[in-house]
């Protein structure tokens, strides 16, 4: 009888075959050939049933039948895929041994697992293990097959983070959503990484803009000139600025630090997938889910580039012919002038910026293949020509730069210049030659105001003669206000979610995130897009923004007593013991004991809470959701999914985002016996109590400001905002505060700085 090879994906099934059976006759769902039947899985073909597989009455959503803790977990055949569920039963029969080929990784072992069960599969099974697809790996991770009972540990741990997270998602998405009598999803890892989003906006929104002031100063030796910047403790007195800036003007000076280092910018790592949907999004704005997408059709239908939903910067030493060969191929191709000019001598198995088979896991680096691309959209585009600029880079010595650091003293003051003088681009002439490197918008902008005394020259020299004196030719005050934290993006977003362990203080904890963070690069893109479809998160252009649902959703959890949903710790807790249980280390029995504490105690102080006021979801989608209706609650997962499954409470009526004006509990009314929440309109910020009668509102635009929540926040708890800048009719400015009128109807004034009395109102 012959073997059966079950691989993950159909095109990782046919490269196994074009390697061990070239011959293989193709029946379109497997490959046949002499010894070998090759067949495949298309993900998880099998998963976790529904609650109401358990009991029937389980499809009414209830509180009192919480919580729902299986003896024997449940599994069913996904009914999308179950044709090749039964291909593969079938062709089963005929073969006397199975080798997993499936990802090697956790995820991989647990997919062949459930199609072993399901389908009762009793042959011995062997297990390839390899990190990539070349021919050299395939054909000597078959003649080193090892024995399938080697990798029992790593199945258990498998097996208990699915169930885990069934446990956590179902049970904690029912009581919160039957508790509050609205639709509210609840898992593992969307939850921490929505508080990721409501904290930043918290922090944005109580964020109070400072003016400080700037000295420049232009300096000029002989034909040089450059500019300094005023040392000293930040000044917030533009008198005491423009002072400093009038005493230094016209004098002479002298140098009283010089130093000059070479440094080198070497090429940025090779492409993992969250590294390549960050890039996408600042240079092309592309969602994380729109950016795996077209790197899915790159790597599926087109066949230019290999398996992108990886997680690792780096190759093997297996990889490295690979490489030169797809350079090879680049010169016959529209990046012929780019892969000219490339050293195949830079990529070796040495350098380990590029080859570092330790840091491989389960994939290599997403690199180009040897296939010439033929015609690709425009999208897709794009997604090629970063990965091969990418890839390129390593080919080419890295940029040369002189650093040059002045301190120059006049009059008794100090100013610091920072010069990074260009000496040779390297790898950097790759973004000169790239045309669309012209029109895209720098992923580095964040950086500007820290860098900012840091000046390239680039077409010249800087010749400074450290022990001749310099003359300030020019001084000027530049006002400048304290910048509130940027909005999440997704492409920032990305790379929160893979840090988010560093935030945690137990070094142990951390150091199990450290390779994880929240999700895998397989399923970031989904629980983004997760968020958006509950109604959770919006978009505004580029920028992630919470609604009110999503404000509610993180502030019940924590007020609940659960916080350690909301916090990256828990799955810090998990990845340890998931780790231990696929060494041996720890048992799988006792971590679901734990875990099915962890969701009795949910229920119990869910139980308890008090009921949210249904104005505090901000709109009427998902009012009545759960309320005895027939719903399911269903583990989904997008295709290809595999770490991370939450749950998805459906019902009768659809799901949608919420309205787009965000109605943000912003405050208390300051109107006397009212106790409304001043919440956000259109126009203005009104009180929610308007149906039963309050109008106090204060309006966004006022006396040429836009109020923000920060000034917002300042009226109702102080009665007035910072210091601002005000235009008088014949153009002049000066300083004043908008401050909110006594007699609790939001009508606003602006108060000179000079002066008590309003003089706009």
């Amino acid at each position: 009888m012959k073997t059966l090879v079950i691989a993950e994906k159909p095109d990782m099934g046919r490269n196994i075959a074009a390697v061990i059976e070239p011959r293989a006759k193709n029946n379109r769902t497997y490959l046949e050939g002499e010894q070998y039947i090759i067949t495949w899985a298309i993900g998880h073909l099998v998963g976790l049933a529904e609650p109401d597989a358990y009991d029937p009455k389980y499809k009414r959503w209830n509180l009192r039948d919480l919580p729902i803790i299986p003896e024997q977990f449940k599994i069913i055949p996904n009914p999308k895929t179950k044709d090749q569920l039964k291909v593969i039963g079938e062709v089963a029969k005929r073969c006397s041994h199975i080798v997993n080929a499936c990802d090697a990784g956790r995820e991989g072992q647990y997919i062949f697992a459930l199609i072993q069960q399901q389908l009762k599969l009793k042959q011995p099974v062997k297990r390839l293990w390899i990190s990539d697809l070349t021919a050299e790996s395939i054909a000597r991770g078959f003649a080193e097959l090892k024995d399938g009972v080697e990798f029992e540990n790593l199945t258990q741990a498998a097996r208990a983070r699915s169930e885990a997270d069934w446990l956590i998602g179902m049970n904690a998405s029912r009581a919160f959503t039957t508790r509050h009598q609205t639709l509210l999803s609840v898992g593992r890892v969307q939850t921490p990484v929505l508080a990721l989003i409501y904290d930043r906006q918290k922090e944005i929104e109580a964020f109070e803009s400072q003016t400080f002031y700037d000295v420049k100063a232009v300096f000029k030796q002989e034909q040089l000139e450059y500019t300094g910047t005023w040392q000293g403790e930040r000044l917030t007195s533009q008198e005491k600025a423009e002072t400093i800036a009038s005493k230094v003007n016209g004098k002479n000076g002298i140098i009283t630090k010089y130093e000059v280092k070479e440094t080198k910018e070497y090429p940025f790592k090779l492409y993992d997938l969250t590294l390549l949907q960050r890039e996408a999004n600042a240079k092309y704005g592309y969602s994380a889910k729109k950016t795996l997408d077209l790197a899915q059709a790159l790597y599926e239908r087109h066949k230019v580039i290999s398996y992108p939903r990886t997680n690792s910067n780096y190759v093997n030493e297996q990889n490295i012919e690979g490489m030169h060969k797809a350079l090879h191929m680049l010169k016959s191709t529209s990046y012929a002038s780019m892969a000219e000019g490339a050293d195949p001598s830079r990529v070796h198995i040495n350098n380990k910026a590029v080859c570092n088979p330790q840091r491989v896991e389960d994939h290599h680096a997403i690199l180009p293949t040897l296939k010439r691309p033929g015609t690709l959209s425009k999208e897709e585009q794009h997604i090629y020509d970063l990965v091969i600029l990418r890839f390129l880079s390593h080919f080419y010595p890295p940029a040369m730069y002189k650093q040059h650091t002045v301190l120059t003293e006049v009059e008794g003051e100090t100013f610091k210049t920072g010069i990074k003088e260009l000496l040779s681009l390297g790898w950097k002439v790759l973004i000169a030659q790239d045309k669309e490197q012209k029109k895209a918008k720098s992923s580095k902008k964040g950086k500007e105001d820290e860098e900012e005394e840091t000046q390239e020259w680039n077409d010249r020299s800087f010749d400074l003669s450290p022990d001749e004196p310099v003359h300030c030719k020019k001084s000027e005050v530049k006002e400048k206000a304290t910048q509130p934290p940027k909005s999440y993006t997704e492409g920032t977003l990305l790379k929160a979610m893979e840090s988010a362990g560093k935030s945690i203080e137990d070094e142990t904890l951390r150091d199990a995130m450290k390779d994880s963070g929240l999700g895998t690069p397989a399923t970031r893109a989904a629980t983004i897009e997760r968020l958006k479809k509950v109604g959770y998160i919006t978009m505004q252009g580029k920028r992630i923004t919470v609604t009110q649902k999503g404000r509610t959703a993180v502030e019940l959890i924590r007020h609940a007593g659960v916080e350690l949903l909301a916090s990256p710790e828990m799955t810090g807790q998990w990845e340890r013991r998931l780790h231990q249980i696929s060494k041996g280390e720890a048992s799988a029995d006792v971590f679901m004991q734990n875990v099915q504490k962890f969701t009795i105690s949910i229920i119990n102080k869910v139980s308890s809470q008090r009921q949210a006021p249904s104005s505090l979801f901000g709109g009427d989608e998902d009012k009545s959701k759960g309320r005895g209706k027939r719903s399911t609650g269903k583990v989904a997962a997008a295709p290809h999914d595999k770490e991370e499954r939450t749950a998805k409470p459906k019902s009768d009526a659809s799901t949608s985002s919420e309205a787009s004006t965000v109605r943000s509990s912003l405050g208390r009314c300051p109107r006397p016996g009212c106790e409304g929440h001043i919440i956000e309109g259109r126009k203005g910020y009104g009180c929610a109590n308007f149906k039963t009668g309050c109008n106090y509102v204060i309006w966004k635009e006022f006396a040429g400001k836009q109020v923000s929540h920060a000034m917002l926040k300042s009226l109702l708890l102080q009665g007035k905002t910072q210091l601002l800048s005000f235009k008088n009719e014949d153009g002049s400015t000066y300083k004043g505060r908008i401050v909110l009128a006594a007699e609790g109807n939001g009508k606003l004034a602006v108060q000179a700085e000079d002066s008590n009395e309003a003089v706009k109102s």
